[in-house]
């Protein structure tokens, strides 16, 4: 995509596909607006009757007549016009959420952490809701409002000049007080959606935080940070307001104001003898006319000054740096991993430094290493979580970035310590891991998991809902079912990033069992919580700052390095502090 791109390209990309239908929309809709214009002209007629004395019945129902079915068909075609535009708009907004969800996919995770869920889900849903007014009234109605008062004006100059020109006498004074609302709207509207922005994003953190808050007895008003972006947007709000309230009350005053000039103006040319009756009459109703639907295209202004902000937002995520990768899948030797030379910083801070290594395939790997090591670092990068410089990361031989994201998320699975259950039946979260597995699959993996037991204690079994994050469900229950996802899934590399950090020791040992049926004659990427857990792996790598200090089997790093000889006996002094407490 062309970051050159204005925001009416990207809306008219967007619409392209219902093209038709959004013209289709547009004629219904003028010809809607001449069926609420014409009216006056059978209004003129009407007055020019009575004026002439004209006592014919007949005559003066006829007209009647015309006017009411020309404003029946006025709400008929404008229902029409509204209809066809609001399909084909719900189309493309639901289109536009689906690249957005689709692109979260594709962005590297250092965004995505950058990033408040808030702000993201404002895009996803407030901003994006906010096109409907652009594509399905702006288009068809403002085309349509702004197309008939222009043919009132010309048929007014053809009929007489200077009432004509005098019939616009309001329009630039009218136009002048929308300048002045407009002064500056943008970027008062882009403070008053930043504000709210940060509002989302403070309100999801409070929402997301509200256990702790309660434990140490804060509210809502007393959370400092929650209560300042609440006045902030609140004040955005005001600002944003009140420079506009003056400008917009004065132009919807002065618009309507057209009979000021055409009356006293009118009568002078009347009584010289150089205008007719009938062409005053014609006049005085059919300016009337103008302003209405001038009137309502204007009303969009607000809009057209809103959207610019609203497509920067949404077309900023879309135009995000991708993973780069290809689309062809690529045939793969092995699943041996393979690490040359990789150097990684999370922004300016510098997380990893030259780190070499070699993972077999159909082998248990473990990293260890004090917290902040870049233990789980390198495992996101294997797993692509993060974008990893060319060159630095192979998988059965062949650099990472060369392997489409969907074959390299289909081979391997990712199981981390905070697993996100959704808020869905137990079984349907297990199903994750493959969407066409049957419930006895499900089940199957459940059993092998170790947490089949416990489901069907829970309220309504496997039919039981996680609730949003899992949050029904304790820690370990949630890593259970989060290993048994992952058998589910049957992928070759197998990652689990802390996966039994909220595991009792009895849990522990049920879920080591499931990991040993799990990883059977696959590659097992370990990042371990509790080093007992480990000490059978086939190889053990020793992460310090952002470098590998050494690797080996247990026995061997006891005997060769001093970090991992000082680890184990702090393990082994808390496991038996523990078992003395007990």
């Amino acid at each position: 995509m062309s970051n050159k791109k204005s925001t009416m390209d990207w809306l008219l990309m967007w619409a392209k596909p219902y093209k038709n239908t959004y013209i289709l929309s547009v004629l219904f809709a003028i010809v809607g607006v001449f069926c609420g214009i014409a009216p006056y002209y059978g209004i003129t007629r009407i007055i020019l009757g009575l004026l002439q004395n004209n006592r014919e019945l007949s005559y003066y129902f006829l007209w009647i007549g015309i006017c009411a079915v020309l404003w029946v068909f006025r709400y008929l075609f404008h229902g029409i016009s509204t209809s066809l535009s609001h399909k084909s708009t719900f189309a493309v907004i639901a289109e536009v959420r689906k690249q957005l969800t689709g692109k979260l996919v594709r962005l590297p995770m250092g965004y995505l952490m950058d990033t408040p869920s808030g702000t993201i889900k404002n895009i996803i849903v407030e901003k994006v809701d906010s096109i409907e007014t652009s594509l399905a009234h702006i288009l068809p109605e403002m085309t349509a409002n702004l197309l008939g008062p222009t043919c009132i004006i010309i048929y007014l100059f053809v009929i007489d000049w200077r009432m004509a020109l005098i019939s616009l006498i309001t329009v630039p004074i009218g136009f002048f007080c929308y300048a002045g609302m407009m002064k500056d709207y943008e970027v008062k509207f882009k403070n008053y959606v930043d504000a709210n922005k940060h509002l989302n994003a403070t309100a999801v953190e409070y929402i997301n935080g509200i256990e702790v808050i309660k434990a140490f007895n804060q509210s809502a008003a007393s959370y400092q940070k929650f209560s300042d972006a609440a006045k902030n947007a609140a004040d955005s709000a005001i600002n944003w307001m009140k420079g506009t309230q003056f400008y917009f009350a004065a132009a919807m005053s002065v618009f309507p104001a057209v009979l000021v000039g055409i009356l006293p103006l009118g009568s002078y040319f009347y009584m010289k003898d150089s205008l007719t009756a009938e062409t005053f009459i014609l006049t005085i109703i059919l300016s009337l006319g103008i302003m209405t639907p001038l009137i309502t295209a204007m009303s969009y202004s607000d809009d057209l000054g809103k959207i610019r902000t609203v497509i920067n937002d949404i077309t900023g995520v879309l135009l995000e740096e991708d993973l780069s990768r290809p689309e062809i899948p690529v045939k793969l030797k092995d699943y041996n991993i393979e690490i040359n030379n990789l150097s990684f910083a999370y922004k300016t801070t510098q997380v990893l430094e030259n780190v070499s290594l070699s993972i077999p395939g159909d082998s248990v790997t473990a990293f260890v290493g004090p917290s902040g090591s870049g233990k789980s670092t390198i495992a996101k990068l294997i797993a692509s979580l993060w974008e990893v410089p060319e060159a630095t990361v192979f998988i059965g031989g062949t650099d990472i970035r060369r392997i489409p994201l969907e074959q390299l998320n289909s081979m391997i699975a990712y199981v981390s310590q905070d697993n996100y259950l959704f808020n869905d039946t137990v079984r349907n979260n297990i199903r994750m891991g493959n969407l066409s597995a049957t419930d006895a699959e499900v089940e199957e993996a459940a059993k092998r998991s170790g947490c089949h037991e416990f489901i069907l204690q829970l309220e309504k079994g496997y039919e039981t809902i996680a609730g949003g994050a899992g949050g029904h469900l304790s820690g370990g229950e949630r890593q259970r079912i989060a290993i048994a996802r992952a058998m589910l899934k049957n992928a070759p590399i197998v990652i689990l990033d802390e996966a039994t950090a909220y595991t009792d020791p009895e849990n522990e040992a049920v879920i080591q069992s499931a990991v040993a049926k799990l990883v059977k004659g696959k590659t097992l990427l370990v990042i371990a919580h509790r080093l007992s857990t480990v000490t059978d792996s086939d190889k053990i790598v020793v992460v310090n700052h952002g470098t590998i200090e050494a690797e080996g089997t247990h026995n061997q790093l006891l005997n060769s390095c001093k970090l991992y000889q000082d680890m184990w006996n702090a393990h082994v002094e808390a496991k038996d502090f523990g078992e003395v407490v007990a």
